[in-house]
């Protein structure tokens, strides 16, 4: 099996790709809300750009924000569970529904905010690869408002077995994939967005641009992990000198709290 050297779920990928083909992204945000492809009336992206000054900035997302069809979405790609991801996401929706209020505007006005993640870990306790939340009372199950929706698509529960008729299914598992060959099959399904997606991950990846900005998201990441191996170093170092000192676990926990 030959190990793809960027795949879909490369963030510095997913964002380049689908602001240069705005009709995948369509094509993609068509099956993640299950809207008709022909329904979608406007797509707009808000923030296209990738400026190379925050690429190594770690709390830089590449997140797609778009208008469509007058909603708010946020496409969010995640492959690392760090453990904070529901909060985060509901931070993600907090900014973006309470940012669109304009001055003296009525609250009544604020549109519908939806943000989707793609994730490549396990975040919930059940077994289907898709999960949405509202805001619902917990015993009748109202329905408080339509304005949030909470979209998680779980590529590690996919089903081994991806179906050519099933368009959602073929784009997460493009996601998920890993390997050239998982690619090769995926083309060799003969589905003409497929094609054309990995068409298009063929000429990004190998475009000077793109491996410029992901060189420089890389470096980050490896800066950011070394820096973090080496405070937790210094941090065991510090606790097995003061233990040899015979400083007490009270007193050694009061330490590192007073830091």
């Amino acid at each position: 099996m030959t190990k793809l050297e960027y795949t879909f779920k490369t963030d510095t990928l997913f964002k380049m790709l689908f602001v240069q083909y705005p009709d995948l992204l369509k094509q993609l945000v068509s099956e993640l809300l299950e809207i008709p492809l022909t329904n979608i009336e406007k797509l707009e992206i808000k923030n296209p750009e990738m400026p190379p000054e925050i690429m190594g900035d770690k709390f830089c997302r590449l997140d797609i924000n778009m208008i469509v069809n007058g909603q708010l979405v946020d496409l969010e790609l995640q492959v690392r569970d760090e453990g904070d991801y529901p909060e985060r996401v509901l931070y993600y929706w907090a900014r973006e529904y309470s940012s669109s209020l304009p001055a003296s505007g009525k609250y009544i006005n604020l549109p519908r905010t939806i943000v989707i993640s793609i994730i490549n870990f396990n975040q919930l306790e059940c077994k289907e690869f898709h999960s949405e939340f509202r805001p619902l009372e917990v015993t009748r199950h109202e329905l408080l408002t339509d304005k949030m929706s909470l979209h998680f698509f779980e590529l590690q529960k996919l089903p081994k077995d991806i179906p050519a008729n099933n368009m959602l299914l073929l784009w997460l598992a493009l996601f998920k994939a890993d390997t050239r060959e998982e690619l090769d099959e995926l083309k060799s399904l003969e589905v003409p967005v497929m094609e054309q997606a990995i068409n298009a991950y063929n000429t990004i990846t190998v475009s000077p641009e793109f491996r410029n900005l992901a060189k420089m998201r890389e470096d980050a990441y490896y800066n950011e992990a070394a820096a973090l191996h080496n405070a937790e170093q210094k941090g065991e170092k510090r606790i097995i000198d003061l233990l040899k000192n015979g400083v007490s676990p009270d007193e050694l926990i009061r330490d590192f709290e007073n830091k």
